[in-house]
C-alpha cells in the first residue's frame, strides 16, 4: 500500500478527497450508488469495492458535510 493509499476505514481523509474533486456539490444530495463509485474512483483507493457499507458511506458523506462548513 502507498504512503497516499486510502480504504474504507479512512473517512476523513476520502471525505477531504470528494470535496476536493467535486468542491460545488451537497454531499448530501449524492445517492450512495454515486458515492461508492465515487469513492472506488479516487487516486489512491485500494479499497475493496465489496467492502464497503451503508454506515460507512454515510459516515464519509457527514465528514465530506463537514469539508463544507
Amino acid at each position: 500500500m502507498s504512503a497516499d493509499a486510502i480504504t474504507w476505514t479512512d473517512v476523513h481523509e476520502i471525505g477531504y478527497r470528494l470535496f476536493e474533486r467535486f468542491p460545488d456539490v451537497d454531499p448530501l444530495t449524492v445517492r450512495f450508488t454515486d458515492l461508492h463509485r465515487w469513492v472506488t474512483e479516487l487516486e489512491g483507493f485500494e479499497g475493496d469495492p465489496k467492502a464497503s457499507s451503508e454506515k460507512i458511506l454515510e459516515a464519509i458523506q457527514m465528514a465530506w458535510l463537514d469539508e463544507l462548513d
